[in-house]
């Protein structure tokens, strides 16, 4: 009758070990995919507490039908029209991601390729079901500053 050599008592045993580094794995898993964040929580991560009166940007910086992603603040300008200007938050609905592009119309997040209409916020396409926070500009001369 042959039997299994002992392990030390110090070291864990190999099952042990893979049940722990599969549980941390697991943890990592679902903080990533987790649940629709809001938009106020996220907001934080992305730098969206910066000061009213913050100016963001020329008004020739700003394409018509298009846009500019201000990561930092946490905030997306778009001129949908000729002089409209329009603010939202930099931050995807669908899970937190930051947006990173303003083209043909809607502004774009990377992550799942959620769209979102430079006009009003609203879902364009999905996963994303829940528009784009506004956020409040203030348009004087050429300056547009967070209001």
């Amino acid at each position: 009758m042959t039997s299994a050599p002992l392990q030390p008592a110090s070291e864990p045993a190999r099952r042990t070990v893979m049940a722990a580094a599969g549980a941390a794995g697991l943890a990592v898993a679902l903080t990533a995919c987790g649940a629709e964040d809001s938009a106020d929580s996220s907001d934080a991560q992305n730098g969206g507490d910066a000061a009213p009166g913050t100016e963001l940007a020329k008004t020739s910086d700003i394409p018509e039908g298009g846009g500019k992603v201000f990561e930092s603040q946490g905030v997306v300008v778009t001129q949908p029209t000729a002089g409209t200007y329009k603010a939202f938050s930099s931050t995807c609905t669908h899970q937190g991601c930051a947006v990173k592009s303003v083209a043909d119309g809607v502004i774009n997040c990377p992550c799942h390729q959620s769209n979102f209409s430079i006009t009003d916020g609203s879902v364009q396409s999905g996963p994303a079901m829940q528009a784009l926070p506004a956020k409040q500009i203030s348009v004087d001369g050429d300056s547009i500053k967070l209001a």
